[in-house]
């Protein structure tokens, strides 16, 4: 006979004493999993185990585990533990393999040995814990919810919110029938907060807000100023609108507990929707605390900019940069910000700065527009070669947003020139050719744009984007009205209710003749998007059925939303009429 568990004895009492060992951070798995945050070699000796049978074939791979651990080899360590756990079928063993699996982040892994804990050792409070929080993380609150409720029904510390973790994914009746469980299990343990706090937060998801708010009332009965439902009570009242007495139960609690910072950060973000001025100076209240936090210099700075306090704003973004914090973000609001003051090349400056990234695009954007407003062409396409040349993988895309910002320029030559480059070298790219598609059109070259619309189309047949484009275009420019309904059908069939297409459909049934059906879907992508194009096609067909007034109501709307518009005034051109003659 021999202890099973003597070599893992052996694992935690070696590593714990050597001289040499250090911690190795703790893998977090949900919000409440109990504490583990020593390196698995270093956990505490477990009790005396009892004697069983032990494999033969088992020693060695413990073993080799065992020195695994002591030198640091996790993965060996795990993937001999992971092989042995199930074949033991030893509580302890499954403990280990659950919570070095956790150490690791290898969620799958880490599920499979928590589960066979669980099946080996029901009673254990910790090993449900774990296995609930690492259910809900794994998008299955469903199961997640009967590993809590065995805790809750044992007297232990049941974290349900973390059901809300994959709440919103499940299918609707999913979601209701999980809501009813919780209810169930409430009227068997009505003084538990957690559970309701979760039935809020689950009325919430299904778009039940004044319900939940509602059901706040329990939970500040049995505690008045518990935190989460503070936060909870006033970020539902905003959300139904209510104004009287948002912030009252957060104001009580931060009066209660002034230290509370993280009640503090939640009640100055929520501020920012109803109290920008009031906002900031919780915000700087935080920053006091901690004046070296980017995410609050951060959000202190947005605020600033909100209420135009643009030199306070760039000094907290300039600490951003000192502190080496957020700094694409710091450019990219600098930048916005010396736009703001008249700095023209001290935005162009940040923006230059800014890595690929959330605001990479959008700060490529803007120097682009200063640029060309600027007149600097030429200097703009150095700048994007320069990029292309730095981020290779991003050259399709910056190739794409340079002929994008020079056609919205009427800089249409220059764009076509950027776009035929591009396609030289990624003549696959297919959002290239669709843009070179669109300027061709402008260009009056449209066997070209026909070409790169085939193209797509070939490659794509359910590129409802393209069947589209170019049946309107065959459409507008040409007599091939049979053959554009065709592609328009198609694209239509793809995409029911896309506002582009059912335009598209209503005005090749216009050219067709049939102004009834013509009627139906013009109505229709009006409703849906009323855009001054839609709108030209749409109040043309009005004109022609006989509804003069309808279509010039229309035309009025569109031409006092966008009074330039080319196709409306080609339109109003076409048919020689004006609408000043009332």
């Amino acid at each position: 006979m021999f202890p099973l568990l003597l070599s893992l004895t052996l694992v935690f009492t070696g590593c714990a004493s050597s001289p040499t060992d250090t911690a190795a951070p703790a893998a977090a798995v949900g919000t409440a999993a109990p504490a583990q945050t020593a390196d698995p070699a270093a956990e505490e000796t477990a009790p005396e185990p009892p004697e069983r049978a032990f494999p033969d074939d088992s020693l060695y791979p413990l073993l080799v585990a065992e020195f695994a651990l002591r030198r640091r080899r996790y993965d060996t360590a795990l993937e001999n533990y992971l092989q042995q756990a199930p074949r033991l079928a030893d509580a302890g063993v499954a403990a280990h393999t659950a919570r070095l699996a956790q150490f690791m982040r290898r969620e799958a892994e880490a599920l499979e040995a928590t589960r066979l804990w669980v099946a080996l050792e029901p009673e254990n409070l910790e090993a449900r814990l774990n296995l609930a929080n690492l259910l809900a993380l794994n998008g299955q609150p469903t199961e997640a919810f009967v590993e809590l409720q065995a805790i809750a029904r044992a007297g232990g510390m049941a974290n349900f919110t973390s059901l809300l973790r994959g709440y919103a994914e499940l299918d609707y009746a999913e979601q209701v029938d999980l809501l009813q469980q919780v209810r169930l299990l409430m009227a068997e343990l009505p003084d538990n907060i957690q559970l309701r706090i979760s039935q809020v937060l689950m009325l919430e998801t299904l778009g039940r807000k004044e319900e939940a708010l509602a059901q706040l009332q329990p939970v500040f009965e049995l505690e008045p100023l518990q935190l989460q439902a503070v936060i909870q009570d006033a970020k539902l009242r905003l959300d139904l609108g209510q104004t009287e007495g948002v912030f009252d139960r957060i104001e009580a609690a931060l009066k209660d507990n002034p230290d509370n910072n993280r009640l503090r950060l939640q009640y100055a973000r929520l501020l920012t929707q109803t109290d920008m001025a009031e906002a900031e100076r919780q915000f700087q209240q935080l920053l006091e605390i901690a004046p070296r936090d980017p995410d609050l210099l951060f959000s202190v700075a947005l605020i600033q900019r909100e209420l135009r306090d643009l030199d306070s704003a760039r000094e907290n973004l300039q600490r951003l940069l000192s502190l080496n914090q957020r700094t694409d973000e710091a450019h990219y609001y600098l930048g916005k910000t010396a736009e703001e003051q008249g700095l023209p090349e001290e935005a162009l400056m940040h923006y230059m700065q800014v890595q690929p990234g959330r605001d990479f695009g959008a700060a490529n954007e803007r120097l682009a527009r200063l640029l060309l407003s600027a007149g600097r062409n030429a200097e703009l396409g150095a700048y994007f070669d320069t990029l292309r040349q730095r981020f290779p993988q991003l050259a399709p895309q910056l190739f794409a947003l340079e002929a994008e910002k020079l056609m919205g320029a009427d800089y249409l030559t220059d764009a076509a020139e950027v776009l035929n480059r591009a396609l030289a070298t990624h003549p696959d790219g297919i959002s290239l050719r669709y843009s070179r598609s669109i300027l061709a059109e402008r260009l009056g070259n449209f066997p070209l744009a026909e070409q790169d619309l085939r193209y797509i189309i070939e490659r794509d047949q359910e590129n409802s984007t393209a069947l589209n484009a170019l049946g309107y275009m065959l459409t507008n420019r040409s007599d091939r009205y049979t053959e554009a309904l065709d592609l328009i059908e198609k694209a239509l069939a793809l995409s029911p209710d896309e506002p582009a297409i059912l335009d598209s459909m209503g005005w090749v049934k216009y050219r067709l003749g049939d102004l009834p059906a013509a009627l139906t879907y013009l109505q229709r992508a009006y409703q849906a998007f009323p855009d001054p194009e839609v709108a030209a096609h749409l109040g043309e067909v009005l004109w022609m059925m006989g509804e003069q007034e309808a279509a010039r109501e229309i035309w009025d709307r569109a031409l006092a939303e966008r009074p330039d518009h080319r196709i409306l005034q080609e339109t109003l051109d076409r048919l020689g009429i004006d609408l000043s003659d009332a």
